[in-house]
C-alpha cells in the first residue's frame, strides 16, 4: 500500500471511531451518509440494501445476495444500484481493529444529468448485470469519500459543499468499472430500468399473491425475457425476491411490533402457518419462535452492558 493510500484511509478510519465511539449504525448529519463500528464478528443479519456506496475502512464484512456471497474489506467498495434484500455479516472485527465502515446512499435521479455532461459514452461497459458489485478503491473515489467524511466536522459547509462532494462521487463511480450499472438503472426503457420498475411494484405490494405475467406485462416484458432478467440482476427469481422481502417484514414486525408468528407470517402473505415456519427456518437458520428469542436475549445483555449505545437494523 503506498503512501497516497494510506494516508486517506488513516485520516477515515480517525474519523469514524472518533465520531462513532462505540459499537453501532449511526445515521450522520450528512444527509444519506451512515457510519458503522463493530468491535466483534455476528450472525448473519437481514438487511436491505438501497442504491449506495459502502466503503469498509477497517475489518470486512460478507454479503449473502440470492446464492451468491460477496466479501469485501479495507480497499474495498461495494456499489449496489438497485433495491436488494440480503444477508449481510461482519466478518473481521475486534475490540483492538474493530470493524469501522461508511455507507451514502445514491440519489439515481442526478445520474441522467452527470451523464449529459459527460457524455453516455463515458461509462465504462460491465460484463455482469448484477445489481451489487465490488471493487477496488482508487484514489480518486477515497479522497471524495474522506472528503465527505470531513463534512461531519463542518457543519456550517454541508449545505454548500455536499452537493459537490456528492456530484464527484457519482463521477467516479459512473466512469469505474462498475459504470454501466448506474447508467443502465436511469435509461428509460433498457431492462435494468424496467427491472427497478419491477423491484419498485414488488416492495410495495410483497403481501399480495403474485403473478408473474401480470407483472410482466406491467413492465413491457415478455415473461421469459422478465424472467431472465431479474434473475441476472437482482441473482434471485421474482419469487424469491417477495419471500425474502415477505421474511424480513415478519421478522421486523415481530421484533420491534413484537407481533406473534402467526400474525407476522399472516400480515405478510402467507396463509400457511406451517409453510411460513419452514420458510423462514429455511431462511434465519431457526423457527421464528426462537429466532426472534435469541435476538431479544441478545438485545437485553447488549443494552446492559451498554445502555448509551445507539443501534440501527
Amino acid at each position: 500500500m503506498t503512501v497516497t493510500q494510506s494516508m486517506p484511509r488513516q485520516r477515515m478510519i480517525d474519523i469514524i471511531a472518533r465520531i462513532a465511539g462505540e459499537d453501532g449504525d449511526y445515521q450522520t448529519i450528512v444527509p444519506g451518509l451512515s457510519i458503522h463500528r463493530h468491535s466483534s464478528t455476528a450472525k448473519l443479519n437481514c438487511a436491505a440494501y438501497k442504491p449506495s456506496l459502502a466503503i469498509i475502512v477497517q475489518g470486512a464484512k460478507r454479503v449473502v445476495l440470492g446464492e451468491e456471497t460477496l466479501v469485501y474489506g479495507a480497499s474495498d467498495y461495494l456499489l449496489t444500484s438497485i433495491d436488494l434484500p440480503v444477508l449481510s455479516q461482519v466478518s473481521v472485527a475486534s475490540p483492538e481493529e474493530p470493524y469501522l465502515s461508511m455507507a451514502f446512499q445514491i440519489d439515481t435521479t442526478r445520474i441522467p444529468a452527470l451523464l449529459d455532461a459527460i457524455g453516455h459514452g463515458a461509462a465504462k461497459s460491465s460484463g455482469s448485470p448484477r445489481g451489487m458489485a465490488v471493487s477496488k478503491l482508487t484514489p480518486d473515489l477515497e479522497d471524495a469519500a474522506l472528503r465527505l467524511l470531513r463534512l461531519l466536522d463542518r457543519p456550517d459547509d454541508i449545505a454548500v459543499l455536499l452537493p459537490l462532494v456528492e456530484q464527484e462521487l457519482l463521477y467516479r463511480l459512473v466512469i469505474g468499472p462498475h459504470g454501466a450499472r448506474l447508467r443502465q438503472m436511469t435509461t428509460v426503457e433498457s431492462q435494468p430500468h424496467q427491472i427497478g420498475r419491477a423491484v419498485a411494484w414488488l416492495k410495495e405490494h410483497y403481501s399480495r399473491p403474485l403473478r408473474i405475467d401480470d407483472l410482466a406485462s406491467r413492465v413491457s416484458m415478455s415473461v421469459s425475457s422478465f424472467h431472465h432478467h431479474f434473475k441476472a440482476i437482482t441473482a434471485m427469481s421474482p419469487l424469491q425476491y417477495q419471500k425474502q422481502l415477505r421474511l424480513q417484514e415478519a421478522r421486523r414486525l415481530m421484533l420491534e411490533e413484537r407481533l406473534d408468528a402467526g400474525d407476522a407470517g399472516h400480515k405478510v402473505g402467507y396463509e400457511s402457518q406451517s409453510q411460513f415456519s419452514r420458510e423462514y427456518a429455511r431462511h434465519f437458520g431457526e423457527p421464528p419462535g426462537r429466532d426472534i428469542g435469541r435476538v431479544r436475549r441478545s438485545l437485553v445483555g447488549h443494552l446492559s452492558g451498554e445502555a448509551e449505545m445507539l443501534s440501527e437494523g
